[in-house]
């Protein structure tokens, strides 16, 4: 295994800041980007967090990621919201396209919302935790269109992309439920976490480039390329193909492919519905039976290792919790990759080192 640093979350926080900002965002569009990446490090999911900012760096520098975009409304009807991401930076992107549903669906009672063309949207369950902030549940459809990564069922090469699905239901007087995940079996940027600590990733997550099963995260990061399998064989496989066709298709982005031109940005589009339980009338009987529900399911005895069952959500809670006490871990290695990324954009390397001290 590499080297591991440990820094604060504001720390941490500086240094993307700070980067970003380098590489010509302005300082509201660096604040987003660096709270969204850290925050997801804090909830656990280094796969979203601070490690993609060499990713973001080269994409401004390609040319596949528009520096200080907004969102734009392609079609409008009230309750339903066409919009389109124009390739920006999906932390702006992603918050812009929920408040413009979120003050939709308060002001009809539900919307749809179709984002297309966003560069990488982060941790989707961000957005779901932002309409949950407004008392709405959310559903989330995701494509990814970069270079393929997961395999279809029964297939030996990459055809899909990690394709999140997210959904979220706010609990009043408790924490909400916000279900996250990838349709492969782990995220792609886990594989590269796991490629850059010098560990393999779990059995029968991936397959190499012949099609054949491999413990090696090299083939999810480097050439010669394998693929991720989705989760569940063929259920999951299902809902990636879902994820394209309602994420993109119907939101008005671009379903995957073969990707010739070889830069390496990250696109996502996003099919949403949000909902208001108010105005639906269902709000109390939807509070009373979800708590009633969650106490029945959460009081099974739990298995041997587990020390209680928990809702989805709950352990993204603990794990911020202990990362901000305890500090975010970065390996070695992508640490000094975003530290060369700060180089990249003209800021000296000792600089970005001091940020974090």
């Amino acid at each position: 295994m590499t080297e591991t640093h440990v820094f604060r979350a504001d720390a941490l926080l500086a240094a993307v800041r700070a980067i970003v900002g380098a590489a010509g965002s302005s300082p509201a569009e660096a604040e987003a980007v660096a709270t969204n990446l850290v925050e997801a490090n804090l909830r656990g999911h280094d796969s979203h967090g601070v490690g993609m900012v060499p990713r973001y760096i080269d994409a401004v520098l390609e040319g596949g990621l528009m520096l200080n975009a907004h969102v734009a409304v392609r079609a409008d009807s009230g309750a339903l919201l066409t919009l389109d991401g124009q390739s920006g930076y999906g932390q702006v992107i992603g918050a812009e396209a929920m408040a413009l549903g979120i003050e939709r669906a308060q002001r009809h009672g539900v919307c749809v919302v179709g984002l297309a063309h966003s560069h990488h949207l982060g941790r989707i369950g961000h957005w779901a935790e932002q309409c949950v902030d407004a008392g709405l549940v959310s559903i989330h459809f995701v494509n990814v269109l970069a270079r393929p990564i997961v395999a279809p069922f029964g297939g030996r090469d990459a055809r899909l992309g990690t394709n999140p699905f997210c959904v979220g239901i706010p609990r009043p007087g408790a924490e909400p439920i916000v279900l996250d995940f990838a349709t492969s079996k782990i995220a792609q940027g886990k594989t590269r976490v796991a490629y850059n600590r010098g560990v393999p990733v779990e059995p029968g997550t991936i397959i190499d480039n012949h099609g054949d099963p491999t413990t090696d995260p090299r083939f999810t990061v480097i050439e010669p390329s394998g693929a991720l399998l989705p989760f569940g064989e063929h259920k999951g496989a299902g809902l990636a193909l879902i994820c394209e066709l309602l994420g993109a298709a119907l939101a008005g982005g671009k379903t995957g492919g073969p990707v010739a031109d070889g830069r390496r940005r990250v696109l996502n589009s996003m099919f949403s519905i949000l909902v208001d339980p108010e105005r639906l009338g269902t709000a109390a009987h939807l509070a009373r039976e979800m708590e009633s529900f969650v106490a029945w399911t959460t009081a099974s005895p739990p298995m041997a290792g587990v020390d209680r069952v928990k809702t989805p959500g709950e352990p993204e809670r603990e794990t911020r919790a202990a990362r901000l006490a305890a500090g975010i871990a970065v390996d070695a290695v992508s640490w000094g990759e975003i530290v060369a990324a700060g180089v990249k954009v003209g800021l000296a390397a000792r600089g970005v080192q001091a940020l974090v001290r």
